[in-house]
């Protein structure tokens, strides 16, 4: 786990302090309207705050050069704010996606609605109550978002560029999003040989992006970052955003739940075509492959079947391979840095947000 920092109290405080504001402009909606708020503001709790952390070195690796950029200012930390804010949305929307019961060891957004609809006793599926809430409890929190970034970009002169980064990363994580899910079927009529390409895909557009090299960018950018330091942080954050999710998918499997807060051999549940379940289906031959993808995507797997998929993908050599590319990436990162027109101190404190977000249990 990312020890705690101040950027993670500044940030953590100016959520305080928006949902405050949220909770007093609400409070006309009644009641059952207040539940639902409070549910989204339960979702902001906890968390590495690993995109706000990013934004704000990128932000930092580039304000002593600009003339637009001076102390920190509450236009940073509502830019980081929103960026937790959007992390919190995308997470609500994958745990409905991925019928996920636990998220950060405690209930999942639509599982925690549908047992607030047991407790009130209301009529109807609670189940059905519990999904169709999260739903509408993912686009509060895209909203929200979007007020704390409109915020943070009043009567800033970069606010246009700012703004269109903003609005790519959200089209990229939506899009692979849709990408991910659709692999789970499409993976059937797609040859064995593209498979990890386009897992790899879903990586770049589903987290590389806006997990590491768009929160780079977009603090980078309120700061008044050129051409050339944007480039020079791209070339960092993209790989680490690789790497970060890669090092996920090897924990959706052989994660210890004390530590993930998930249950182990999640992702096998869920059926995720990882790139660590493509690299394992490249080796094994047609009967064995027929059992993986027999197992994979159960939602009743044992521990023991668990054990079993864990010990195919070890022997296979995919979780050495998915290691090695974890490491490449993270070579190719931090050569990015050398030479950069950065801020040196914060070049230090990037190598060590790529080690903790690479090089982690949790």
């Amino acid at each position: 786990m990312l020890p705690s920092t101040p950027v993670q109290d500044a940030v953590s405080a100016r959520l305080g302090r928006f949902l405050t504001t949220i909770a007093s402009q609400s409070q006309e909606y009644g009641p059952d309207a207040g539940m639902f708020i409070a549910s989204a503001a339960a979702t902001l709790q906890g968390g590495k705050r690993l995109r706000a952390r990013f934004c704000h070195a990128g932000w930092r690796s580039v304000a002593r050069f600009s003339t637009r950029a001076a102390a920190e200012s509450d236009a940073l930390w509502d830019l980081c704010a929103a960026l937790e804010i959007f992390q919190s949305a995308a997470l609500v929307h994958d745990d409905l996606i991925d019928n996920s019961d636990t998220r950060r060891g405690g209930p999942a957004a639509h599982r925690s609605l549908e047992q607030q609809h047991r407790s009130l006793a209301w009529s109807g599926d609670a189940e059905s109550f519990g999904r169709a809430a999260a739903i509408l409890l993912g686009d509060l929190l895209v909203a929200w978002s979007d007020d704390l970034l409109e915020q943070a970009l009043a009567g800033v002169a970069q606010a246009p560029e700012v703004r269109r980064e903003y609005a790519r990363m959200r089209r990229d994580v939506t899009t692979g999003q849709f990408l991910d899910v659709a692999e789970e079927s499409a993976w059937q009529v797609n040859p064995i040989s593209e498979h990890a390409d386009r897992a790899l895909r879903v990586v770049s557009l589903k987290s590389a992006r806006y997990s590491i090299e768009q929160p780079l960018l977009l603090g980078a950018m309120l700061a008044g970052a050129d051409e050339a330091q944007q480039q020079s942080l791209r070339r960092f954050g993209h790989p680490i955003g690789m790497a970060f999710q890669l090092r996920d998918d090897v924990l959706g499997v052989f994660g210890d739940q004390s530590l993930t807060g998930k249950p182990a051999g999640d992702d096998l549940r869920e059926g995720k075509r990882t790139v660590l379940i493509a690299f394992t289906r490249e080796q094994l031959d047609a009967s064995a492959r027929r059992l993986l993808d027999e197992l994979l995507g159960d939602p009743m797997l044992t521990a023991d079947q668990v054990a079993s998929i864990q010990a195919t993908i070890a022997e296979s050599g995919a979780l050495a391979q998915v290691e090695g590319l974890i490491s490449a990436y993270a070579q190719e990162a931090d050569r990015a840095l050398s030479g950069a027109r950065l801020d040196n101190a914060a070049v230090g404190e990037l190598r060590d947000l790529a080690r903790a977000a690479t090089v982690r249990s949790a």
